[in-house]
């Protein structure tokens, strides 16, 4: 199995959603990082289920850094990060250990690992196991922002109802950047949030698309052929459960244009800095960021885990049945979800800033 994603900077996972804890290393940051844990809390806060419209399942996410950091600095060597699960309740999976629940991933690692896979919560196949990714994510966005790079997600579609688009986009993303439920217009949050709690009433669950913007990148940055932008960015961004679909810029709203709307128009300002009057193609051209704001979209499936009677097998007898999910689940995940992706992201271009101007560069 493949638990280690990055070449220059690297991040590699551990745990299952009802084992001991959530493993996360980060290796290849440079010494001399400043490394807050009160950042990292408040990041884990937003990945959390908080309210009605979450899951009852509520883990402090008290982490521990176990190497790496030293009074207060990265040392250079791997950092190891473990976040203990304190709130499991594994009997409530006991009973389906054969049961295929569908849109998870149950009966693909069954096919995987014969039967020796933790299913419990769904093992490592859970949303549990994007807490490390956020807790070693909030290191590099805390790196990056010293480089002047600031990355923020709002909800931009949940249920069907739209949130407005980026406007003043480096300081929105300091706006949402303090938010719990990312939205740029609250009028259009209290009906997303409206939304989630209808499904939940229904014993159903909602999906959604999340909208990232990332500014200060450098133009230049990006390794083609296979390692551009896009390419880490969605090879990353895909490892997160619940992603379903990624696109750039205009992304398949391509399909509909013609060339001379799709293309951005090139200017120079008096300071001399080449920039495009639009940004249809997210910053990124062949693979390598031109300067402009990143611009991505994720979308987000609804919870798999839903009340309703659903059909499904039970793979060990090879017979047909029905049944209905029992435990602790979330209506929606996309407001938890968006923190992961911005910690992704973070990822990766630490990594690819690293491979070009070298590890230092970071500190």
């Amino acid at each position: 199995m493949k638990d280690t994603f990055g070449q220059s900077v690297s991040i590699t996972l551990a745990g299952e959603s009802h084992g001991a804890g959530i493993v996360a290393v980060l290796s290849g940051m440079a010494p001399g990082i400043p490394v807050d844990e009160d950042f990292i809390a408040a990041q884990l806060t937003k990945r959390r289920p908080a309210g009605a419209i979450s899951t009852s399942r509520r883990e402090g996410d008290k982490f521990e850094i176990l190497s790496g950091v030293f009074n207060g600095f990265t040392t250079g060597t791997s950092i190891a990060i473990i976040i203990r699960n304190e709130n499991t309740k594994s009997k409530d999976y006991s009973e389906i250990a054969a049961t295929a629940r569908p849109g998870h991933a149950d009966y693909t690692a069954e096919c995987k690992y014969h039967g020796f896979q933790d299913y419990r919560g769904g093992g490592h196949f859970s949303g549990r196991i994007t807490a490390g990714i956020v807790a070693a994510g909030a290191i590099c966005i805390s790196a990056l922002a010293k480089k002047g790079i600031k990355i923020g997600t709002h909800i931009a579609e949940c249920a069907g109802i739209p949130d407005r688009k980026f406007e003043d986009t480096e300081n929105e993303i300091d706006f949402l950047n303090e938010k719990l439920f990312a939205v740029l217009d609250e009028k259009a949050g209290e009906k997303m949030e409206e939304a989630i709690l209808a499904a939940k009433n229904e014993q159903d669950s909602v999906g959604g698309i999340l909208e990232t913007a990332i500014t200060g990148v450098p133009a230049g940055i990006g390794e083609p052929y296979f390692d551009g932008i896009e390419s880490q960015l969605a090879h990353i961004l895909f490892s997160i459960p619940a992603v379903k679909g990624v696109e750039f810029g205009a992304g398949f709203g391509f399909a509909e244009m013609r060339g001379s709307e799709a293309n951005d128009p090139l200017r120079i300002d008096e300071n001399g800095r080449i920039f495009t009057k639009t940004n249809n193609n997210g910053g990124i051209n062949g693979g390598i960021s031109n300067g402009m704001p990143i611009t991505f979209r994720c979308a987000i499936k609804p919870t798999p885990s839903i009340s309703l009677e659903q059909e499904t097998v039970d793979f060990k007898k090879a017979e047909n049945k029905n049944f209905v999910i029992t435990g602790r689940h979330d209506p929606a995940i996309i407001h938890r979800a968006r923190v992961v992706v911005d910690s992704a992201a973070a990822i990766v271009l630490c990594d690819i800033l690293a491979q070009r101007f070298g590890t230092d560069w970071l500190r």
